[in-house]
């Protein structure tokens, strides 16, 4: 994070800038720090409606106490491959659980789709979330129980028949698609009431011209999606700032 942790006086910039409804973007311009360090500042601290700088800064000095004095019991940990920086890797595991939290899932579940979003495995036990995230095992369940609900996460037995979580792949495109659905469904309900309210009201217009929209974008999704679905069985080139080209080798 660019220039250290935050201080006191940023977060009541922070503070001000979240009372004034000004985006998450605007302020860390303000005070000359990422976007994801404001928003991550935000939702671990109360979220828009109850941040407060003070309790925030407070509430950072205690982690940071209480990790220091965790520190032996964490040095037990397996090391992190390809010579990844822990300190680094921990830091981005928080600003991914906090997007994940602030695009409407719960705390645990994103921090247990967070750790299988950056294993490179991409599947974990009950016991290996247990032990990452030093939570009960009960937290764990009901948090998977979540995921698979939701299609985020699906399971299967090892060759030890122990259950294992994974993250799909295909869960990024079925996301959309159902997002797409969902536009659907609502430009349908939003047209029912132009007949309701009257063809040619203010209110049968406005409802209309959501309807048209949600269409628009709905088919954009679709349209997206479909086209891009193979990026996501694609390895990356290795050529710095270069996305790989789509494969066609899957129907």
């Amino acid at each position: 994070m660019p220039g250290g942790r935050l201080t006191q006086q940023e977060r009541q910039q922070i503070a001000s800038g979240v009372a004034d409804g000004l985006a998450y973007a605007e302020i860390a311009r303000g005070i000359d720090r990422p976007t994801s360090t404001v928003t991550r500042e935000v939702m671990r601290n109360g979220g828009p409606a109850g941040y407060r700088a003070d309790l925030a800064h407070r509430a950072t000095e205690h982690r940071t106490h209480r990790r220091k004095q965790t520190a032996p019991r964490a040095a037990g940990a397996p090391p992190q491959a390809d010579g990844r920086d822990a300190d680094a890797v921990r830091d981005y595991e928080e600003t991914f659980t906090t997007l994940l939290m602030q695009s409407g899932v719960p705390k645990m579940m994103a921090r247990v789709l967070t750790c299988l979003y950056t294993t490179d495995a991409g599947s974990l036990t009950a016991s290996d979330l247990v032990q990452r995230l030093q939570v009960s095992p009960a937290s764990i369940s009901k948090a998977i129980a979540f995921l698979e609900g939701q299609g985020l996460v699906r399971r299967e037995r090892d060759e030890r028949r122990r259950e294992r979580y994974l993250v799909d792949d295909d869960v990024w495109y079925q996301s959309m698609i159902a997002s797409a659905r969902s536009n659907a469904e609502l430009a349908e309900t939003a047209r029912q009431g132009v007949g309701i309210l009257g063809a040619h009201t203010p209110a049968a217009t406005r409802l209309e011209n959501i309807a048209r929209f949600l269409d628009f974008v709905g088919e954009s999704i679709t349209r997206a999606a479909e086209q891009a679905r193979e990026i996501l069985y694609t390895k990356p080139e290795t050529t710095p700032g270069r996305t790989a080209e789509p494969s066609t080798d899957r129907g």
